[in-house]
């Protein structure tokens, strides 16, 4: 497998095989739905998903991450459809599939791990240290089976974010496929997103009801905080946050681009996520700040183009009451419960965090903020070299000047940064919103490696053709 990834991905002969597959699993899983078969799907989804994860990885590297993004994006609304007809199930086994498929890059660790310091992966490691001292350390005072599924919700992103970052030699046809997948994902996401929240569909209000899923709205057509395919408003809002940002700098949208442009931020502004909006706007500061004037103009442009599409439809009934009203929050704190909410949380728990050396370990109650929830979990013995992979990659990442000229890679290290300022009001380090983080931090840094190898191919080349001309 490493030969393979090492020579750089080619056009295999296998993939009209791995589309057929994956075909196959899509149509299977509709038909167990459609038969109210949803127990029998609990159990054959993750199973089938790993096993496909598996043979991608081997086969078709660049279908894999496609087939992984996916799943990510639309793992929760199928469990939604087989709950619907075959009763609610919580814990879901269905829920397991994103993370068994990207599980499956731990292959990639092991292959890496011998010579992973020479490789520029030594951030990977400090954060890998600090996760595992905090499940060590669950395994003491929690029950196994909660402290070894909190370690894939801390573990899985960053062994995604590894695995692109050491195939850095594939990065361009990573880049276009991430691309790719995202403008896809946003059009898909957008447009249900907002069928959501003008009819909010039966299977959506049963999974409401059942779930208890409070910060989800109410169980009614246009009371709710859209979350579209996903399982909440929080990761739902990191999700698209990442694709709009992606979407400035896509040069191959095509007839795609505006359609998925509109449904992809009214759908993010009905999430009434306050904090997804912000980390949007930090992240487009930090991608126009890093890139050359031209592109910047560019990017403006697009910006402006942008506004003209979407304001109108968000001066409208229904969107523009629920969008104003939480617009208005930001001048009115007072009356944001919340926020009060959050306040409450630190006033309870800052104290207890800040002293927490060792620890409680993973599978501990989690808390609305990455500060409080790392050091209750981690410690200060874990936080250290969790915090400290964090920064030394983000260090690497803002070092380089590809993005100056590449602005995907621009994008990648703004939306990994927005992804990170979520920290005092989420946590941007677990499940799907770890995904994002670690996922775009390691094809940054796989973009960095990249253009670094490349120019020092052309130093040789210039210094070779010197010594022949002499």
């Amino acid at each position: 497998m490493s030969n393979f990834h090492e020579k750089g991905i080619q056009v295999s002969q296998q993939s009209k095989q791995a589309w057929i597959v994956i075909l196959a699993f899509i149509c299977f899983s509709l038909l167990l739905i459609l038969a109210g078969a949803g127990k029998i799907l609990n159990l054959a989804f993750p199973v089938g998903a790993f096993a496909i994860g598996m043979f991608l990885y081997v086969r078709e590297p660049l279908l894999f991450v496609g087939f992984n993004w996916w799943l990510w994006f639309l793992t929760p609304f199928v469990r939604r459809l087989a709950d619907w007809k075959s009763g609610f199930t919580e814990p879901s086994p269905i829920l397991l599939a994103p993370y068994l498929v990207t599980l499956v890059t731990v292959f990639t660790l092991w292959e890496h791990l011998p010579k992973i310091h020479r490789q520029g992966g030594l951030p990977f490691v400090f954060s890998f240290i600090g996760v595992f001292y905090g499940f060590l350390v669950g395994l003491i005072y929690r029950s196994p089976i909660q402290v070894v599924l909190d370690l894939l919700e801390w573990l899985i992103p960053l062994l995604f974010g590894f695995y692109l970052f050491v195939n850095w030699q594939n990065y361009p046809s990573y880049r276009q496929n991430i691309q790719r997948v995202f403008l896809w994902g946003v059009l898909v996401m957008g447009i249900y997103g907002i069928i959501q929240f003008l009819v909010l569909p039966e299977w959506d209000r049963s999974w409401l009801i059942n779930a208890n899923f409070a910060s989800g709205g109410q169980p009614y057509a246009l009371l709710i905080n859209v979350w579209s395919t996903m399982n909440a408003n929080r990761p739902f809002g990191t999700v698209m946050m990442a694709g709009l940002l992606l979407l400035f700098v896509n040069d191959r949208k095509g007839v795609l681009g505006i359609p998925a442009t509109v449904a992809g931020y009214v759908a993010f502004l009905l999430t009434k996520k306050r904090t997804t909006w912000l980390s949007w706007a930090l992240g487009l500061f930090a991608m126009i700040n890093s890139l050359k004037p031209h592109i910047q103009m560019r990017i403006i442009v697009t910006i402006m183009v942008t506004i003209i599409l979407v304001i109108p439809l968000t001066t409208i009934e229904p969107f523009s009451d629920v969008i104003y009203s939480r617009f208005e929050t930001f001048s009115n704190l007072e009356e944001d419960n919340s926020g009060e909410a959050r306040q409450e949380t630190y006033n309870q728990y800052l104290g207890e965090a800040l002293t927490s050396w060792t620890g409680e370990g993973l599978g501990g109650p989690s808390h609305d903020s990455a500060i409080l929830s790392t050091l209750l979990n981690l410690g200060w013995l874990g936080t250290f070299p969790y915090m400290g992979g964090i920064l030394l990659s983000f260090f690497s990442l803002f070092q380089g000047s590809e993005s100056r000229f590449d602005p995907f890679a621009a994008v990648a290290r703004a939306i990994a940064f927005a992804s990170l300022s979520q920290i005092p009001l989420g946590n941007p380090f677990a499940s799907v919103q770890g995904v994002i983080l670690w996922g775009f931090t390691g094809i940054g840094m796989a973009a960095q490696r990249y253009y670094q190898y490349q120019n020092n191919n052309q130093k040789k080349e210039k210094y070779n053709t010197r010594l022949w001309l002499k």
